[in-house]
């Protein structure tokens, strides 16, 4: 069995009268690759800044890799690595020399520092542009040095905060593919915060969703989406090769049928029991063809939603 990487226990942050992080408890397990969700100003950031050691919790408490975020902060940044949103870079240095200069801060010897640059820079696509200053890059290129430069001391976990905002297309599957690479091959715990759900969805198995401070619900995705269909009964989803408004009325009308949503050619029929004979019989009577018939499969926006709804 994985064992807890990160363990907090009512973990509370105030910042005056504001409460940013509100008794907080969250396990996540070594190796595990954690989507941290929810929107601006919901206290993802204290979060990470805490269990960093960067700032001091009001009260409760937590363990990074075994070590106390109040008592042992420095041996947690011995042993993690942060790459804030909107970190920064000594502009007029090199990718080769921002690292060396990181490594240094670490304390890594010079030998194992100057094979570990050359390893990284490779690693996260920067090999090429290693003695290129950085004013030169693109965000895309900062934040895959900004990754480099947290894996130099070699952490059991990093703690990504937004790495992909502000990226193009190509630049968020490349940071995305470098993230799973280092989850898969290398075994990194990926403590991965975010606002931006599908590039969660593509990235993580299990999550936790934060509001105003509060985690309202963590599991897998696959779980919390059997859970949110359980609360809703069973939804068939259905492609059509017509839909009518007088077809939509009588699916509405059919016993056992909650509700009806329609998009296009597309129909979610929301049933509190099964009612899937009759609603094909419904629409063969209507002279439509199914093109499709299958259980509503549940995005991750669609899973924050419900819950962030009812918290």
């Amino acid at each position: 069995m994985p064992q807890p990487i990160v363990e907090t226990r009512e973990l509370t942050k105030y910042y005056g009268e504001v409460k940013a992080v509100d008794h907080l408890n969250l396990t996540v397990y070594e190796g595990e690759l954690f989507g941290f969700l929810g929107p601006n100003g919901s206290g993802k950031t204290t979060t990470l800044l805490m269990l960093m050691g960067l700032t001091v919790p009001t009260s409760g408490t937590a363990t990074v890799a075994g070590y106390d975020i109040v008592k042992e902060s420095r041996e947690i940044r011995r042993v993690a690595g942060l790459l804030p949103e909107g970190a920064g870079y000594y502009e007029d240095l090199t990718a080769r020399q921002n690292m060396d200069y990181i490594g240094q801060l670490n304390g890594i010897p010079k030998p194992e520092r100057e094979r570990r640059i050359k390893e990284l820079l490779e690693a996260v696509g920067l090999e090429r542009w290693a003695d290129t200053k950085v004013e030169k890059f693109s965000r895309g290129m900062k934040q895959r040095l900004g990754i480099a430069e947290v894996l130099i001391k070699r952490p059991k976990i990093a703690f990504f905060d937004e790495p992909t905002i502000g990226l193009d297309p190509q630049g968020v599957k490349e940071i995305r593919d470098i993230i799973l690479r280092l989850n898969r091959e290398e075994g990194l715990t990926v403590f991965y915060s975010s606002h931006l759900l599908y590039e969660v969805q593509q990235t993580c198995r299990r999550v936790g969703f934060i509001r105003d401070g509060r985690l309202i619900a963590t599991d897998t995705i696959e779980n919390l989406s059997k859970k949110v269909a359980g609360v809703e009964g069973k939804t068939l989803e259905f492609e059509l090769t017509e839909v009518t408004p007088e077809l939509v009325a009588e699916i509405k009308a059919i016993d056992g049928v909650a509700s009806v949503e329609q998009e296009g050619l597309r129909l979610y029929v929301h049933m509190e029991r099964d009612r899937s004979r009759e609603v094909s019989e419904t629409i063969t009577k209507h002279s439509s063809v199914i093109l499709l018939m299958r259980p509503r499969e549940y995005s991750l926006e669609d899973i924050f939603l419900k819950y962030y709804e009812e918290a």
